[in-house]
């Protein structure tokens, strides 16, 4: 399988990218700057320029079969970055895993009244916007992922995919590691869920 990923520099990127490398599938990375580009151990990825603020040059994804975006808010990035991709992505014909945050539009709540407090807190004015993005791209047909909070770990075991209406809401605030995030959306990648629409990572039990 080829797994284009969008955001492959970021902390969960690159994860994605390393866990489809180790899978055995091969890994297109879309970064803004391919120079700068830093291959995984076991190399063997292939690199595309990709900026979604310049549409017009976004590369063409045909000959893969799922396209990952972990695209984030870096601080360097204006309002819009999020919408600008979701836009691109679900104009293309490629099956497209999405990853946004717990606790932003259709998941508002689901997390639990803390964690809620926390995300308006620490993420504030951007929730509008990944709410935004996640419409554009559920629209499409493609399926987004509601991380909860993430932490630095190991990939969990007992990892699993959980739709967003079968969630039970915790009452402590969710988390996951980034790499057991990573894993799931591979996961997924290799086999969907029919009808996903939003689904919740959860590491444990």
């Amino acid at each position: 399988m080829r797994i284009a990923v969008l955001g492959a520099t970021g902390r969960v990127g690159r994860l994605v990218v390393d866990q489809a490398v180790e899978r055995g599938h091969e890994a297109v990375a879309l970064v803004r700057s391919p120079q700068k580009y830093v291959q995984p151990a076991r190399g063997g990825v292939e690199v595309r320029e990709a900026d979604v603020t310049g549409p017009r040059s976004f590369p063409d994804l045909g000959d893969v079969d799922v396209v990952v975006s972990a695209l984030g808010i870096s601080k360097g990035d204006g309002p819009g970055a999020l919408v600008a991709g979701a836009r691109i992505l679900a104009a293309l014909p490629v099956r497209t895993l999405w990853l946004g945050a717990l606790g932003s539009g259709l998941s508002t709540g689901a997390g639990g009244g803390i964690y809620q407090a926390v995300m308006k807190m620490f993420v504030g004015k951007e929730l509008a916007e990944k709410a935004a993005a996640d419409a554009i791209v559920l629209e499409s047909g493609a399926t987004v992922f509601h991380a909860p909070d993430l932490w630095v770990g190991d990939v969990s075991a007992a990892r699993r995919n959980v739709p967003l209406a079968q969630y039970p809401k915790p009452f402590l605030p969710p988390h996951a590691s980034r790499a057991t995030v990573a894993a799931l959306i591979v996961d997924e990648a290799e086999r969907p869920t029919p009808e996903a629409g939003i689904l919740v990572p959860v590491a444990g039990a």
